[in-house]
């Protein structure tokens, strides 16, 4: 007996309906059942049922998988885009912060900072007499105290003379005391001319009859408390500054290799040259300063003896010396001439006086600045003036001093890293 098998029952089922479709010229393709020939047990209706919506699903397929890459690039490509600008903003975010933390540590470490900083450039000042001692065969350290003790001896014996004619000053003040009185009455009067003229314009409030203003007061037991703990709190961080310099002048070599060790091996090379540039612009910074002041001191000097100023010889050169000072100058230049010649100042006198710091100070700042130092700074005018904004704002009157040969360092040091070239060509002329 033959067995029929439900896989050829099903082929014959499906005979007479292509051979009417090869009859009207349409043809079907079984590949469904071809493509599946080991499947056991495969019944007609799942045979049927595979091959009939084969064609709309590839269909579908077709209209849909073009635009699937697109899709997906654009959403890669903004989501790129806003790492991007998070990245950017997390940056920036973070330099601000590093930046207030900076400005936060240098304000309140003030004397800290301003005493290193004026330790480094005695340091530099002294170090030629350190180099002449090595060369008649002394010992660096012995150098270094010999350089110390010079710039201790110079220091008293300024303060010496400085002393005796000020006591000499003192002793004849009595002279001036009529002098001094009428010029402050004048001065007074002037004042209250002046209050009374904006009194008139400008009519002062009335203030409410119930109001009780309450105004604080300090005793002169205070002041002078207060004045006496920061007098001792100068003196304690002045007497670091002789064992710093010495230190700075005898451990030189040791500190300077130390330091270019701290960087990558690729990066010391640049930091040894750096350092270098940084020690030769500080030096010809500071020998451009005392060849200028000697210049004014010596012309305020023989200016002050034709004018028949009292004590020439050492306002003149407290007059020059002063003068180096930027911007606040020449105002404290006039001022020792002027206290000195109390007694016989007349307008013609005064008048000469400003005009010979005046014409001395244009002469430096528009001829000797730029011959001697200008140079070896390389900083334009505009980052100057900015600088001693920056620092006098930060750490006052000796923020002034510091300001130009810190913002000349800060200038090398952006010329040799890379991100921070822009901001060194900004400094530079």
């Amino acid at each position: 007996m033959v067995q029929h098998n439900p896989k050829y029952s099903a082929i014959r089922a499906l005979a007479p309906i292509c051979a009417s479709h090869s009859s009207t010229g349409e043809t079907k393709e079984m590949e469904p059942l071809q493509s599946t020939p080991a499947e056991p047990e495969a019944t007609p209706a799942t045979a049927t049922a595979g091959a009939i919506p084969a064609a709309p699903s590839q269909a579908v397929s077709g209209q849909v998988t073009p635009g699937a890459p697109e899709a997906g690039s654009m959403h890669s490509a903004m989501g790129h885009a806003e790492r991007r600008r998070h990245a950017r903003i997390q940056s920036a975010s973070l330099a601000v912060i590093s930046v207030g933390g900076i400005l936060t540590l240098m304000y309140v470490a003030k004397a800290v900072l301003v005493l290193v900083l004026t330790s480094v450039l005695l340091a530099f000042m002294l170090e030629p007499i350190v180099e002449l001692c090595q060369k008649i065969r002394l010992p660096r350290s012995v150098g270094s105290m010999v350089a110390v003790l010079l710039m201790c001896s110079a220091l008293y014996g300024v303060f010496y003379v400085s002393y005796n004619q000020a006591s000499e000053f003192v002793s004849e003040l009595p002279k001036y005391t009529v002098r001094m009185r009428s010029v402050v009455n004048r001065v007074r009067l002037s004042a209250e001319r002046v209050r009374q003229t904006t009194r008139n314009v400008i009519p002062e409030d009335k203030a409410d009859k119930n109001t009780v203003t309450v105004r604080q007061t300090t005793s002169w037991t205070e002041q002078i408390t207060n004045g006496a703990v920061g007098a001792t709190e100068a003196l304690m961080m002045a007497a670091f500054v002789p064992f710093l310099i010495f230190f700075m002048l005898s451990w030189k070599d040791h500190v300077r290799a130390s330091t270019v060790m701290l960087f990558d091996m690729e990066n010391r090379q640049t930091a040894y040259v750096t350092l270098g540039l940084i020690a030769q612009m500080l030096r010809g910074f500071i020998v451009g300063n005392v060849i200028i002041g000697i210049i004014l001191g010596v012309t305020s000097t023989i200016a002050f003896w034709i004018l028949g100023v009292p004590y020439f010889y050492v306002i003149g050169m407290i007059s020059g010396v002063v003068s180096l000072l930027p911007y606040l100058g020449i105002v404290l230049a006039i001022l020792p001439p002027v206290v000195v010649s109390m007694s016989t100042l007349t307008l013609g006198t005064f008048t000469a006086i400003v005009m010979v710091v005046g014409v001395s100070h244009l002469i430096a700042l528009n001829l000797l600045y730029p011959k001697i130092i200008g140079s070896r700074l390389q900083l334009n005018p505009l980052a100057v003036t900015l600088s001693l904004l920056f620092w006098g704002w930060l750490w006052g009157a000796m923020g002034l001093i510091l300001a130009v040969p810190l913002t000349a360092a800060l200038k090398i040091i952006f010329d040799h890293v890379e991100g921070l070239k822009p901001f060194g060509n900004w400094l530079g002329e």
